[in-house]
């Protein structure tokens, strides 16, 4: 059955768009006139639904940060063993994140939501029951990497989200979708701490449990209000193509340095404090009071970071907010070295800070860098329709390697906790890869982008 929606072209009567039960044949939101017709309006129940799920996702994918809290003596896991499994459903969701990316113009932005969101089930109703004293690590690493498929919701909201809304207004959109996204890291925290209070660290199954309804509400908020888009295609020759452009790689370390460092240490940070500063932090509860803020801070900075670009270039925003990880991290290391703990806090919090304000530049990076080529076309006598397609195609694909290659980021740094923990007691050598790691990706953003050379690409 065809159900003509409400939108509709005044004056002449014609639907703007067609319904098939939840597919929109026809959707234009480029033209203002549909745009202002109702357009809009479908664009944001979309963008709604989808913050939701995605919210839901980021939550259960580091539901392990907290998760690990719980693991007392009665669990016989040293420290490497916790960082273990918070690096593993950080490296599943990694991996996910470009199938995910696809699946929504294979399967409909609305069915993959409505599918997504309902496989979330899983992780959560396992670890709800499972977690228990005389469990297996095994078992424990299994729960742990099923929990990984809630990191790969954020590439397939962004590339729905992203087909909805008109060029103008895609990076408001994004930065949203993304920021709503990013605060169920924060969020499954605070329900950790609550969990904590009320019924102690003998109830970890009770974190996930309190997602389950949550899930449910997602999965039948996305059946109920979402759509498919008909038009949406999937360009496997995009990916091929910009695979082969030295910027795409490029960028991809640039995120590892921000939205890796995110993600990652919103995975770790809650194990840090116990291990570094065991005195201090000898209940998960006393962890939990803090965990929470930085992943809270990081994300809603975001946007701001954007704005930011928006206002002085994107590779300026990204090389000096590359200088302050670096020196927040150096901060980091002293005050280990002098066992500080409001000066650790202090650093580690600047470092979420600054990850979430890199978050923004460098998405805004990756447009401008296509765009800044398009405009190299043309002026070389190439077509300015076909060189604004391509960039928009290019740009679009590689924001799918740079999502997923920058989540692997996550892995890297409880990979790095880990070895340092084991090796010198202390996190000081992680600390010491990341200050290396900022220093690198500054050094990189100045070269490539800042510095004036002939192949330097204007207005990144």
């Amino acid at each position: 059955m065809t159900v003509t929606t409400d939108v509709k072209q005044r004056g002449r009567g014609r639907p703007l768009t067609r319904l098939k039960g939840h597919w929109i044949d026809d959707w234009r939101p480029e033209e203002p006139e549909f745009w202002a017709n109702g357009g809009a309006k479908v664009a944001r129940r979309n963008l709604i639904f989808s913050i939701f799920s995605e919210h839901i996702g980021f939550s259960v994918w580091t539901m392990w940060s907290v998760l690990v809290l719980f693991l007392g003596p009665a669990y016989n896991i040293d420290p490497a063993g916790k960082f273990m499994l918070t690096a593993v459903p950080a490296l599943i969701g990694s991996v996910l994140r470009l199938p995910y990316t696809f699946a929504v113009a294979r399967f409909g932005g609305r069915n993959w939501t409505i599918f997504s969101a309902a496989l979330l089930l899983v992780p959560s109703v396992l670890a709800a029951f499972l977690i228990e004293p005389g469990v297996s690590y095994g078992t424990l690493l299994i729960l742990a990497a099923v929990a990984g498929v809630g990191g790969g919701n954020f590439a397939s909201s962004m590339a729905n989200i992203n087909a909805f809304y008109p060029q103008r207004l895609k990076g408001w959109a994004l930065g949203i979708n993304a920021g709503g996204g990013n605060l169920g890291v924060a969020v499954v925290q605070l329900v950790g701490l609550l969990v904590l209070a009320t019924a102690g660290n003998g109830s970890p199954g009770l974190v996930a449990g309190v997602y389950i309804p949550f899930i449910v509400l997602a999965a039948l908020g996305s059946a109920l209000y979402m759509d498919n888009l008909s038009q949406a295609r999937n360009d496997k020759g995009a990916l091929r193509d910009v695979s082969r452009d030295a910027h795409t790689w490029i960028m991809s370390i640039l995120y590892i340095g921000t939205f890796g460092s995110f993600i990652g240490f919103g995975f770790a940070f809650g194990q840090v404090l116990q291990v570094q500063f065991k005195a201090d932090f000898d209940t998960p509860i006393k962890a939990a009071y803090l965990t929470f803020l930085g992943p809270l801070l990081g994300s809603l900075i975001r946007p701001v970071g954007g704005w930011l670009a928006d206002k002085l270039g994107g590779a300026k925003v990204t090389f000096w907010n590359f200088v302050a990880m670096a020196a927040a991290a150096s901060v980091v290391l002293a005050a280990s070295t002098q066992e500080s703990l409001p000066l650790f806090l202090t650093g580690f919090i600047l470092l979420f800070v600054f990850s979430g304000v890199g978050n923004g530049s460098t998405y805004k990076m990756i447009p401008a860098i296509f765009r800044a080529k398009a405009e190299l076309g043309v002026a070389n006598g190439g077509d300015p329709v076909r060189a604004d397609a391509e960039a928009r195609r290019l740009a679009g694909a590689l924001i799918g390697i740079a999502g997923a290659v920058g989540a692997f980021g996550g892995v890297l740094v409880n990979i790095a906790f880990r070895q340092s923990f084991l090796t010198t007691k202390t996190g000081d050598g992680a600390y010491i890869a990341f200050i290396a790691f900022y220093a690198l990706c500054f050094v990189l953003t100045y070269l490539v982008y800042i510095r004036t050379h002939g192949r330097k690409l204007a207005g990144v």
